[in-house]
């Protein structure tokens, strides 16, 4: 695989030189400077992505598998290859990636393909209590519909798992396992890799929620050992509306249609139908081409920087940025787990979530307030929403120190 030329190896990494290839970064908010924090809603694209995006549809766009003539085989040459490049990314094969609009796509269609045809009356499907809503939703809609049951293991006060309590309500009812990888939240990393090896003890198929993990962390899916995984482009520098399911190939075989529609198919008749190969038979209708080009140009762009060089600017900027909140008066940290991602969240005394994130905004701090698609988490800590300021590899240290000057703005303002 050949790394786009962006002037970066995982050996230099010039800070400069990656803010330098997200435009939107130099636009200016409110009239000063834009402090871009809110990364784990979505993340900004460098130039190399927007020049795919660009160049699949000035060069390239027609619509795949339906045609022979020059631009139909270019369309398909460069949406099959992006197929290839996603599967290297998580070491699979290509037939063991479906294409979706996003990790919630992905979730339902486990939930309704996979888990649904199997669910029976008593049965538990288990989570955890700081799921995202997409990671809730669909499980409630199919144990509702078989009788079956939600159930969610306890978040410690400190925002990490409870081990223990979750490992107590495996049993053999559990016919189910879906787990975030780092809550969207609290930036808290589950030990899925202790949670997949106590669910094969099992034999309980096991989902991971890697919507907030595939551009911190890599995943080795035969290694990681999970059943499915589910990610989002946009939060890993790609284009919104595209992801991916990654799951064995032995379940896809298994598993029937969820959609119906063109591609899907194999013969069509008014008497019976018959269906695509995986991942095919998931794919119906006319896919984001575009989406799945942009994907395999922001996997090629977080290769040509290391994940692991991005990693640890990231942990250095959770440490100076959490070391400058504690000098906040009346600033409290919701998620101070040892194991922790890219995420600062925290509520404060003077107002409410929302007043301060408008505020900030004032000062040109673009960070998420509310509940973060994780109400029940925000229960467990008694709090209605947080403010949320989450980082990504090109935030800097005077990202840092424009929010805290604007939290102490804040504070002034409000009290």
């Amino acid at each position: 695989m050949n790394a786009p030329a962006t002037g970066l190896t995982p050996a230099a990494f010039d800070l400069d030189a990656i803010r330098a290839q997200f435009p939107i970064l130099i636009e200016k908010v409110r009239g000063g400077r834009l402090a871009y924090l809110d990364n784990a809603a979505t993340t900004q694209k460098p130039e190399s992505v927007l020049a795919a995006i660009d160049g699949y549809y000035r060069h390239q766009n027609s619509n795949v598998h339906r045609a022979v003539h020059d631009l139909a085989e270019r369309a398909t040459t460069a949406y099959e290859g992006a197929r290839d490049r996603i599967a290297r990314w998580f070491t699979v094969a290509r037939e063991e990636i479906v294409f979706t609009r996003g990790t919630t796509e992905a979730i339902n269609l486990v939930a309704y393909s996979f888990l649904r045809p199997r669910l029976k009356p008593g049965d538990e499907i288990l989570l955890t209590g700081m799921e995202h809503h997409s990671n809730i939703v669909p499980w409630q809609l199919v144990a509702a519909e078989k009788g079956a049951k939600v159930v969610a293991a306890p978040v410690l006060d400190d925002g990490a798992l409870d081990f223990d309590g979750w490992t107590a309500l495996l049993n053999e009812r559990t016919k189910f396992i879906a787990v975030v990888h780092v809550s969207n939240s609290l930036g808290t990393v589950n030990p899925v890799e202790k949670m997949i090896a106590a669910a094969k003890a099992r034999g309980i198929p096991v989902l991971v929620d890697g919507a907030q993990s595939v551009a911190h962390i890599a995943v080795d899916f035969p290694a990681l050992g999970a059943d499915f995984f589910t990610c989002s482009a946009h939060k890993a520098y790609g284009p919104t509306g595209f992801g991916c399911l990654v799951a064995k190939r032995e379940h896809l075989d298994a598993m029937p249609p969820w959609h119906g529609g063109g591609d899907m198919i194999r013969t069509v008749s008014f008497e019976e139908s018959t269906w695509n190969e995986a991942p095919y038979r998931f794919e119906a209708g006319t896919p984001d081409m575009a989406g799945a080009v942009g994907f395999a140009a922001a996997l090629d762009w977080i290769e040509s920087v290391g994940l692991d060089v991005i990693a640890a600017h990231e942990h250095q900027l959770l440490v100076e940025g959490t070391a400058l909140l504690a000098e906040i008066p009346g600033l409290r940290m919701i998620g101070t787990a040892a194991n922790k991602g890219s995420v600062m969240s925290f509520v404060m005394t003077v107002g409410h979530a929302q007043d301060i994130g408008t505020i900030l905004d004032q000062y040109g701090v673009a960070v998420r307030t509310g509940h973060h698609c994780t109400m029940p988490l925000m229960a467990r800590f008694g709090v209605p929403a947080t403010v949320r300021a989450s980082l990504a590899v090109y935030n800097n240290r005077e990202d840092l120190e424009q929010l805290a000057t604007a939290l102490i703005k804040a504070s002034r303002m409000l009290a």
